[in-house]
């Protein structure tokens, strides 16, 4: 007798036959996202399809604009990947053919849009269901999975879009299974990464943690090591991976005198390493090569390392360097741009300053910092074309639903939202800037007298 899964596999598996059905005469149109989950999930489902011999096209997106959801093909199967869940009011009146829709997404739906999701379109939502922290990725695979067994070798892929989606210390039952797939090694150390290089390059460029006088800051790595009492041997650093018990403790010391609103549990855990072109590399480092490449609008190349495409890694290490040192000056950024701030809240509106693809990870950056008290809703803007790219974060792992908050405005200000209780986007056009920043101001204050 089969052994019953839960209700988001059986969904999964009803919808992977629905789609095999209904793409016999039909050529397919991927549409995914543009970051580490949206890349390997586009990834896992272009060789999926290979394997059946189907044809398909590509395309991958910042976000589902209204217009870009009406130009769509209406003679294709659609399949949208890490995104749509936003957008089903444009998809249900876009006139495409509802059930040869399909949509594998993990973003929260407003309670007032899941009311009203056609019946036609096929979802796979765990948001829906059990409400499972699993990544679009890790879907994607488990969907490609019922279409093809034999696709077990992708299983590292959706692990690379979990670690993207920081999802890797949610691992539940379903997450630990893909893992299993995977052949993953772990190892316990500090969270920074990657482990594989030596700890001064590696320290160079932490963002999570953000090390106050350390990242970013040369001298200031030389300093933390020389703290710890971690000397270069023949003008070399050891890596993360080659320390023993004891370096490893007085550099997790060294962190936390700096960073004392860090805890040791926090920055101490799983590091999780992957065969990458035949070598066992930091699962971090890759997926934070992926984003790069595609915050740097390189998605092709992306796209081309989830393959082990060997011309694609030198180009992928070359622009995560350059990404790299934008993520820096990005913080230089935040830290000196003039903010709007009140109680449990700041605005950073960067403007034309910072490029709209990393205001995202800058908030990011901020939330995981001891720049801000646990709970404090950060907003971070930046200018692109003529319309205003709008990330927010809450800092700590309790706090206000940023996406609630962030739709509320733009349900009046007009624009596009999506994301997760406590990581969530949005986009609105340039006139609407003050009216913006106004209503959410208004907002934020009344939810803190909520609180």
């Amino acid at each position: 007798m089969k052994k019953r899964g839960s209700l988001l596999e059986e969904k999964i598996e009803i919808i992977a036959k629905k789609f095999l059905e209904s793409s016999n005469n039909k050529d397919i149109c991927i549409i995914s996202h543009f970051d580490t989950d949206g890349i390997t999930s586009a990834t896992i489902m272009i060789k999926t399809i290979k394997k059946i011999d189907k044809k398909f096209s590509l395309k991958i997106v910042k976000n589902l604009e209204e217009k870009f959801i009406y130009e769509l093909p209406k003679d294709k199967l659609i399949i949208f990947l890490d995104l749509g869940s936003g957008s089903l009011h444009h998809i249900k009146n876009s006139g495409l053919k509802l059930e040869e829709v399909f949509i594998i997404d993990h973003h929260e739906i407003p309670n007032e849009i899941q009311e009203k999701i056609p019946k036609e379109i096929n979802i796979i939502n765990p948001m829906l269901y059990d409400k499972q922290k699993i990544s679009a990725s890790c879907l994607t695979y488990l969907f490609c999975r019922q279409i093809n067994p034999e696709i077990k070798h992708l299983a590292k892929l959706a692990i690379l879009g979990m670690i993207g989606d920081t999802l890797e210390k949610n691992i539940d039952k379903l997450n630990n299974e893909i893992i299993n797939d995977g052949e993953l090694k772990r190892k316990r150390g500090l969270l920074i990464y990657p482990s594989t290089r030596p700890i001064n390059r590696a320290l160079e460029f932490s963002s999570n943690p953000y090390i106050p006088k350390v990242t970013g800051d040369i001298n200031g790595v030389r300093n933390l090591l020389k703290d710890a009492g971690l000397n270069p041997v023949e003008g070399k650093y050891k890596t993360l991976l080659e320390l023993n018990k004891d370096e490893m403790s007085r550099l997790v010391t060294a962190i936390l005198l700096r960073e004392p609103k860090a805890k040791s549990h926090d920055i101490v855990g799983d590091i999780f390493l992957i065969k990458f072109f035949n070598k066992l590399e930091d699962a971090r480092e890759i997926s934070a090569m992926i984003n790069a490449c595609s915050r740097m609008e390189e998605s092709e190349t992306a796209i081309q390392l989830c393959m082990e495409i060997p011309k694609a890694k030198k180009k992928a290490e070359s622009i995560h360097t350059r990404y790299r040192q934008f993520i820096i000056s990005g913080m230089k950024i935040a830290l000196e741009t003039q903010k709007t701030d009140g109680n449990g809240f700041v605005i950073i509106n960067a403007k034309d300053k910072m490029k709209d693809t990393i205001v995202g990870t800058i908030a990011s950056i901020l939330s995981n910092s001891s720049l801000y008290e646990e709970g404090t809703i950060i907003i971070t803007m930046a200018y692109f074309e003529n319309k205003i790219k709008i990330s927010s974060r809450c800092v700590g792992k309790n706090g206000r639903n940023v996406r609630e908050i962030l739709n509320n405005v733009i349900k009046i200000t007009g624009g596009e939202v999506g994301g997760h209780e406590f990581a969530a986007g949005g986009i609105i056009t340039q006139e609407k800037e003050q009216e913006f920043i106004k209503i959410l101001k208004k907002n934020l204050e009344v939810e803190v007298v909520k609180v």
